[in-house]
C-alpha cells in the first residue's frame, strides 16, 4: 500500500522542498502524509473543475504545480478550493519552483526536451536553463519548433538578426531574464510570459523572443510526471487532468 508520505519522499529526491524559492508555499498544502492512496490526479493548476475530477475518478490526492494556497489564509468560504478539498476529503501536493529549478527532472528540463534544447545547464541560483540546438534555426524556424511540440494555438515571437542556436529557457513568467539570457550569450529567449519592455530589451540586447504563453510551457511537465511516479509506485493510477486548461482560444 502506497501512502501520501511515500509520494513526497519520492519527489523530494527530485525536487526538494528545501529548494523552492523564498516566496514561495509548496509541499503538502491540505491533507496528511499518511493517507493511503490508489488513484492520483495529476494537473498544473487545482480549479474547482479539477476537484471535481478528482471526485469524479476516486482520487485521494491532487498534484499540482501552482500551490492551491499561496497568501496566508484569513477565512474560508464553501466556494474556495481548499474548503472544496477538505470537504471531499482529497488531499494536495503542490511541486512550485522546487519543481521549476529541478536539474534532474522538472518543468524546464521537460520543456527543453520537448522543443531539442540539449547539454543545458542552470544559471546558479536562477530558473533559467540555457543549452543548445543541434543546428542553428531561424527565430520563425524554432518558434514554429515550439508552437508544434507545446501544442500552441499560437506563440508570439520576435525575428531577430541572427540564428539561433544557443536557447536559453525559463517556463512561465520568464520575461525578465532577458538580460541575464544576453549575458550568458544566448541567442533566443523561450518563456511563457514576457512584458513589452522586457521585449524591447531582449531585442536591444540582440536576444530574439519566443512568449509559449505561461500554461503550455509549464504543462509540458504533467505527463512526463505521471510517467514518473507510475514507474515508481506500480500499485498506484497517476491521471493526468483533463480538465485543467488555460481557458484561452485564438482567433
Amino acid at each position: 500500500m502506497t501512502y501520501i508520505k511515500d509520494i513526497l519522499d519520492f519527489t523530494e529526491t527530485f525536487a526538494p522542498l528545501g529548494t523552492a524559492m523564498d516566496f514561495d508555499n509548496v509541499g503538502l498544502l491540505v491533507g496528511s502524509g499518511g493517507c493511503a492512496v490508489d488513484t492520483v490526479l495529476v494537473a498544473l493548476d487545482i480549479t474547482d473543475a479539477v476537484v471535481a475530477e478528482a471526485e469524479k475518478v476516486g482520487a485521494q490526492l491532487i498534484i499540482s504545480h501552482h500551490p492551491v494556497i499561496f497568501s496566508p489564509l484569513k477565512s474560508l468560504s464553501c466556494g474556495d478550493i481548499p474548503y472544496m478539498l477538505a470537504k471531499s476529503g482529497i488531499s494536495a501536493l503542490c511541486l512550485h519552483t522546487n519543481l521549476d529549478l529541478s536539474p534532474v527532472f522538472g518543468v524546464n528540463t521537460c520543456l527543453a526536451d520537448a522543443v531539442g534544447v540539449r547539454d543545458y545547464a542552470f544559471a546558479e541560483g536562477e530558473c533559467l536553463l540555457v543549452g543548445e540546438l543541434e543546428a542553428e534555426v531561424t527565430s520563425r524556424e524554432f518558434a514554429a519548433r515550439v508552437k508544434t511540440a507545446l501544442g500552441c494555438g499560437g506563440v508570439r515571437f520576435t525575428l531577430g538578426d541572427k540564428r539561433v542556436k544557443k536557447v536559453a529557457v525559463c517556463s512561465g513568467s520568464g520575461g525578465d531574464y532577458a538580460p541575464l539570457a544576453a549575458e550568458l550569450g544566448a541567442d533566443a529567449l523561450l518563456t511563457g510570459e514576457i512584458k513589452h519592455h522586457e521585449i524591447l530589451d531582449a531585442v536591444r540586447l540582440g536576444v530574439a523572443v519566443i512568449d509559449a504563453g505561461h500554461f503550455k510551457t509549464e504543462d509540458v511537465v504533467i505527463a512526463p510526471l505521471c510517467e514518473k511516479l507510475s514507474a515508481r509506485f506500480t500499485d498506484v493510477k497517476f491521471i493526468r487532468s483533463q480538465k485543467c486548461t488555460d481557458t484561452v482560444e485564438y482567433c
